[in-house]
């Protein structure tokens, strides 16, 4: 019999009551709070005890815990968790999500970053040999795998490499776990790891967990969380979260969208789910002419459109979105070299539009993939600050101004 979901019944079979409680809706739907019958998140002992209890088994993992926050929570307890048990440095790709370097400043862990190269305008994943030389700096790696472009790092050499200089394997998965029922699936390599569950799987947005291998790092991870975690968290989320644990493995639209890939000449990654088209100049153009048509992809980062997949997606929809772009014109990927220039004393916000040849002394990119684009200390081209100003959302600015170092 399939499971029906611990929370998902809890609500069904919710009580008829007077809501005298938050939240202010009163509705008395499945938005509820923390009810004698609905357990808590902070200290569950019922459903969501149940709940988790089961999504742990179906990872593989020692303790699994329910977030209604997003990954980015998931991954600045992680990090906090790190440094709980006595880490101070942590390894990892310098083209990591913001979550990772902003977790690192709240958990006051030294971060080393790991330099890579980009290929064809993406940037690829840290060799085992870069990741053994930063290793040897600190006392954690963190990968992201799978990454916003489809690609994976080595995760087996990673594995043995921790295991040989007794260093933690954290992974941000935030895009990965639809992969629990393959071998790139991060729970068969990491000692704490997050699904972003929302993000390849049909959870509500927010929804997201966290696994620890070992239940001393359970420990270290709950107390982490307890610090990020809503007080409030969203039932019909967390319920969500549960049930993309029940879904079995969709064969058929897997092979249909590996097809497709070939067909159209995407980007070779080994993420099914991460439909990456090549469009260069044209990606703008592109863009403009699938929204008009009702057809949305994932991001636009000037080169790439990425169209993100998913179980459910249909076959059909996949049919659609190959008619219209096979009409579509592309163009070579545009790379440029990046070139860094000297950094000052003082900084001060400036436009865009006046900011090309100063250096760049903020992080900034576009959202998403909420890598990276101009990087502290690099000179501003005249091709990025074109991006970064066409980008219909963006990280790093403020009130369409770029942090720069100024001359005085």
């Amino acid at each position: 019999m399939k499971h029906q979901g611990f929370i998902a019944e809890m609500l069904r079979k919710q009580k008829k009551h007077l809501s005298f409680h938050t939240p202010g809706h009163k509705r008395r739907g499945e938005d509820i709070t923390e009810l004698s019958y609905s357990d808590n998140l902070a200290s569950p002992a019922g459903v969501i005890a149940r709940a988790e209890e089961y999504i742990a088994q179906k990872a593989g993992a020692a303790r699994a815990f329910l977030i209604t926050d997003g990954s980015t929570c998931g991954v600045h307890a992680l990090l906090y968790a790190l440094a709980l048990a006595g880490g101070k440095t942590v390894a990892y790709s310098e083209f990591s999500h913001a979550s990772v370097k902003s977790g690192c400043k709240l958990a006051s862990l030294e971060a080393i970053e790991i330099p890579v190269k980009e290929k064809k305008g993406i940037p690829l994943q840290p060799t085992a040999k870069q990741m053994e030389q930063a290793l040897l700096k600190a006392d954690a790696l963190l990968l992201t795998s799978p990454d916003y472009y489809g690609n994976f790092p080595d995760l087996a050499a990673a594995r043995a490499l921790c295991n040989r200089l007794g260093k933690l394997l954290l992974i941000d998965g935030a895009h990965g776990s639809h992969l629990r029922f393959g071998e790139r699936y991060a729970g068969r390599y990491a000692d704490i790891w997050i699904d972003g569950v929302h993000k390849s799987m049909p959870a509500l947005t927010q929804g997201a967990a966290a696994f620890a291998c070992t239940l001393g790092w359970a420990e270290f991870l709950q107390q982490a969380l307890a610090l990020f975690r809503t007080t409030s968290p969203s039932y019909p989320i967390m319920a969500s979260v549960e049930h993309c644990y029940t879904i079995a493995q969709n064969d058929k639209i897997e092979k249909h969208a590996q097809a497709l890939k070939e067909r159209i000449g995407a980007y070779p990654n080994a993420d099914w789910s991460k439909l990456l088209v090549p469009f260069g100049e044209y990606a703008e153009g592109a863009q403009n002419y699938l929204q008009a048509r009702g057809i949305y992809p994932e991001f636009n980062d000037g080169n790439y459109l990425m169209f993100y997949l998913s179980p459910c997606t249909k076959k059909g929809d996949l049919k659609k979105l190959e008619k219209h772009l096979k009409k579509l014109p592309r163009a070579e990927v545009r790379t440029e070299p990046v070139c860094y220039g000297e950094k000052g004393r003082k900084t001060e916000w400036i436009s865009l539009q006046e900011s090309a040849g100063k250096v760049c002394a903020k992080e900034c990119g576009l959202f998403p993939p909420c890598i990276p684009l101009l990087r502290k200390g690099e000179t501003i081209s005249k091709s990025k600050l074109n991006r970064l100003a066409k980008a219909a959302s963006a990280f790093g600015l403020k009130e369409g101004k770029i942090l720069v170092y100024s001359e005085a």
